[in-house]
């Protein structure tokens, strides 16, 4: 009987001990769960804190949710098209299983479509974004217009570069970021082991381990497209160096050529100012500077010399061709200032369709001489008209007729007066008074005629130099016309004719033996006078 009590006893006390220790173990239970519970609520609270802080809704992440999205629609589709297949291969389909097909079907276009709308993402979805700025395009810096074009390369590769950069950095930052994430995330598993958890984890983890593989090629990629970068950023530098050196030069050769053109043009100013051959040396020396500095640029920027000369081969043939008046204008350009038949300064006259003209050349040009219209005896007589601007084109000298009135010199000209008298007047006396008043007022232009002729003996072969005025008589119909010769100004012709002329009239009226004859007309009024035969006859018959 002691031996049951103490059985009891000891058995009572064993269940005493172990609802004791049964309740300390829930009490840890419940306070780890309790610290669980806190520790997941943190994390959790990191992890907002985080995304808010550092989002990484970027294009790196965009693209691997639209590649990852691409795989998913994939897998769907050939799972579809697996579902499709073995129902159109049972013989006998169901009410329930056509609905069946065609709710797959339907599906199935929609997926097609989304898959269509992402397809770029099925290979290689980061290409674009790692794939470095071209640096092909490198412009030549041949002349100072390409300089501009160059700097405004470097410019534009140097902002590509940039953004690259910042692209790599963002990628990056895009990692890190991920991992913090994933480390979060890994001990809220390890917590809570809850399936939705898990699988934002892999989710995650497959994620970074794909950027990472990225991070690396594109690390690669930079590193040669930066080394591409700096060859051709020094070797535009370099180009551009060469060619600043060039211009360089060749301002410094054109401003050497410019001070010569200036001393040149001083010199000019200073001693031929008031000579006649003022004007063609200041043309010469502006033709020669222009043409110098055309040759110096075109020398300087030309590589190929015979590539030159094909060009303005052709190019010559072709002006020939489509573009003769020009290209005879410029021969004939040629011919007039080598030549020297015609000046600036001098008085011509043109003929061209039965027109003349006659005026001082004002300028010469390469393609047209220029003239100004004077009142001359050819104004007075035939045109009626003067003060007018004349061009003519210089191929003329090829086809028609140039006089020119003060050739190498030469500042007179013959003029000529005439006037008539009766028969029964004083003829010598007539003939001598217009001779003596031509002689008297040419008397200047005589001497200095007889002088620029003796100078012109050595240029050409003058066989008639009488520079005399020249006095001679004709028989006309009603009267003897005298005609009078002496050298006058080339460009004041009508004055001297005017001032001989009426000294001449004058002198002749004060003659009683010397009579201006001109046409005449007699008219019989006498009612005696018998009428002709003839009629006598027609009016008796």
């Amino acid at each position: 009987m002691v031996k049951i009590l103490k059985l009891l006893i000891i058995l009572t006390l064993l269940l005493f001990g172990e609802n004791n220790a049964t309740k300390q173990e829930n009490n840890i239970s419940a306070s780890l769960l309790q610290q669980n519970a806190k520790q997941l609520a943190k994390l959790r609270e990191s992890l907002i804190k985080l995304n808010k802080q550092e989002p990484v809704d970027n294009e790196w992440t965009k693209t691997y949710d639209a590649y990852i999205q691409h795989k998913e629609l994939l897998d769907t589709q050939k799972k579809i098209n697996q579902k499709i297949k073995k129902l159109k291969n049972r013989k006998k389909l169901s009410k329930e299983q056509k609905k069946e097909l065609k709710r797959l079907q339907n599906e199935l276009k929609i997926i097609t479509d989304k898959i269509n709308l992402i397809k770029n993402f099925e290979k290689e979805p980061f290409k674009a974004l790692i794939a470095p700025p071209p640096l092909n395009n490198k412009p030549e810096v041949k002349n100072p217009f390409a300089l501009i074009n160059a700097l405004s390369y470097i410019k534009e590769i140097k902002n590509q570069k940039e953004k690259y950069e910042s692209r790599y950095k963002e990628l990056e930052k895009t990692v890190t970021a991920l991992q913090d994430r994933a480390f979060i995330l890994r001990q809220i598993v390890e917590l809570n082991r809850s399936e939705l958890d898990k699988k934002h984890l892999k989710y995650l983890e497959n994620e970074i381990k794909e950027l990472l593989t990225i991070k690396d090629i594109f690390k690669t990629t930079k590193e040669v497209y930066e080394k591409k970068f700096e060859e051709v950023n020094a070797a535009l530098d370099r180009d551009i160096k060469r060619e600043l050196e060039k211009v360089v030069y060749i301002g410094v050769v054109a401003l050497i050529f410019l001070g010569i053109f200036v001393f040149l043009k001083f010199l000019t100013a200073k001693y031929l100012a008031e000579k006649d051959s003022y004007y063609t040396v200041n043309k010469i020396i502006n033709i020669s500077f222009i043409t110098i500095i055309l040759l110096i640029l075109l020398f300087a920027y030309l590589e190929n010399v015979n590539y030159l000369i094909t060009i303005l081969g052709f190019a010559s043939a072709g002006i020939a061709i489509a573009m003769k008046d020009w290209f005879m204008s410029l021969m004939g350009w040629f011919v007039i200032v080598l030549g020297g038949a015609i000046h600036v300064g001098d008085r011509v006259k043109f003929s061209k369709d039965g027109k003349e003209f006659v005026g001082d050349v004002v300028d010469i040009s390469l393609l047209r001489i220029t003239i100004q219209e004077d009142v001359t005896l050819t104004t007075y007589m035939v045109n009626r008209r003067a003060g007018r601007i004349i061009f003519v084109p210089n191929n003329y000298i090829f086809t028609e007729m140039i006089a020119n009135y003060s050739h190498s010199g030469l500042k007179t000209v013959w003029d000529g007066i005439d006037f008539f008298v009766t028969f029964d007047s004083n003829i010598d006396k007539a003939q001598k008074i217009a001779k003596d008043v031509a002689k008297k007022y040419s008397k200047g232009y005589t001497e200095l005629t007889r002088k620029q002729l003796n100078k012109l003996r050595s240029k050409y072969q003058l066989k008639n130099t009488n520079v005399e005025p020249r006095i001679f008589s004709f028989i006309e119909g009603f009267g003897m016309k005298i005609s009078v010769w002496y050298l006058t100004n080339s460009y004041a012709t009508l004055t001297l004719r005017s001032t001989i002329s009426q000294e001449i009239i004058e002198r002749i009226n004060q003659e009683s033996d010397i009579e201006i004859a001109y046409p005449t007309q007699s008219i019989y009024l006498d009612k005696n006078i018998p009428k002709p035969i003839e009629l006598q006859s027609g009016k008796n018959g």
